[in-house]
């Protein structure tokens, strides 16, 4: 695995943001498809995409391709491909997520059987056995099959990279710490200046920001599938680890987040401190409504109730025009709201400069995007 085609996905409509991660690690930019990052490195840059990146879903390294509109091709095709140069005789291996899309495949049960019956195959004509124990290292294999054309790879994260070790305690319905990641991105946000998020919750955005100004890896505090592989070496993932500590800064700004319940600010600062910023971040009980700053030049990312999770939609209505009462008094602010009710902009009193679609788990959202000295005046 020395020439490894690597690719990070991501939740559809964060490319751009996953695409300015890549680049600024050091790595040029293959190819880009929707919920795909594609780019070349070797097996230390594949442990350094996992640790570092912060908005990616998933590192993957890219197998093959072909098309196959019957089992037998699907069979005959994985067959061919020379998997004893990933696995030993004793690895253990299996497509554990598959996803076909107008493809006359479509059965995910069959084409999960036929792949691995199909590697089995090849790998006990190669080991000269007639059966494999799969006791040793574990692989998971992704499958995607779109428009009849079938594309293999490795899972090397092993679980999604959100789980960065730090929220054992969440509230009901959470933002994924990569879609908060991925937001922090689209802002332009670097660290250097205000920050809040007034409707907070258990703290997912201002953990994840203040992760970024103080430059700490969002991997450090958890364990990825590749440490299980053949091919580990110990010695360099713990050299890359401990350069990525050297790396750590202390906060140049503390960051503020505010709810009004005060289970969610208790869960907010536990999880601060697990992720280490609780030196850069100030949680307080506070009803929205009350926020104001002096400060300038500041950025708020807020994921604001919807209607289906208060189930009042009177109160939401309310919320949101009082929500854009308060950004009135803060015109040196950039504004980023993720929001999947319909008629957010109308009740908050005031359209987007930008608007772009987001998926917050399978629910469509919006990012509405407001900008200083537009409207806010």
């Amino acid at each position: 695995m020395n020439k490894l085609n690597i690719v990070a996905t991501c939740t559809f409509g964060l490319e751009r943001a996953l695409k300015r991660e890549i680049i600024d690690l050091g790595y040029d930019i293959d190819k880009v498809e929707d919920g795909k990052i594609y780019f070349k490195g070797n097996y230390n840059d594949m442990m350094k995409a996992n640790l570092h990146l912060r908005c990616a879903d998933r590192v993957l390294i890219f197998l093959t391709s072909f098309d196959a509109f019957s089992f037998d091709e699907l069979f005959d095709k994985t067959k061919d491909y020379p998997w004893e140069n990933i696995f030993d005789k004793n690895a253990g291996f299996n497509p554990t997520k598959i996803t076909t899309v107008k493809s006359k495949l479509y059965s995910k049960r069959d084409i999960q059987k036929i792949i691995k019956k199909a590697i089995v195959e090849r790998l006990k004509n190669k080991y000269h056995t007639k059966k494999l124990n799969e006791e040793g290292a574990y692989y998971q294999i992704i499958v995607n099959i779109k428009k009849d054309k079938v594309s293999l790879f490795l899972n090397t994260s092993g679980e999604g990279l959100h789980k960065r070790g730090y929220r054992e305690n969440a509230l009901k319905a959470p933002l994924k710490e990569t879609l908060a990641s991925g937001i922090i991105e689209l802002s332009g946000y670097r660290g250097d200046r205000p920050f809040s998020d007034i409707m907070c919750g258990s703290g997912t955005i201002i953990i994840e920001a203040a992760m970024k100004a103080k430059n700490i890896a969002p991997g450090l505090n958890r364990h990825f599938a590749f440490e299980n592989w053949k091919e580990f070496n110990k010695k360099e993932f713990d050299l890359i680890k401990t350069q990525a500590k050297e790396n750590i800064i202390p906060a140049p700004i503390r960051l503020l987040g505010n709810d009004i319940d005060y289970k969610a600010i208790k869960v907010a600062n536990e999880n601060a401190k697990k992720a280490g910023v609780d030196d850069a971040v100030a949680f307080q009980k506070m009803d929205m409504r009350e926020f104001r700053s002096k400060k300038k030049n500041g950025t708020m990312i807020v994921n604001p109730p919807y209607a289906e999770r208060i189930g009042e939609e009177k109160e939401v209505i309310k919320l949101y025009k009082d929500f854009g009462k308060v950004y009135e008094n803060l015109e040196d602010w950039k504004l980023f709201v993720l929001c999947a009710h319909p008629l957010f902009q109308k009740h908050f009193g005031k359209k987007a400069d930008k608007n772009r679609k987001l998926f917050n788990g399978n629910m469509l959202c919006y990012l509405y995007q407001y900008y200083p000295n537009k409207g806010n005046k």
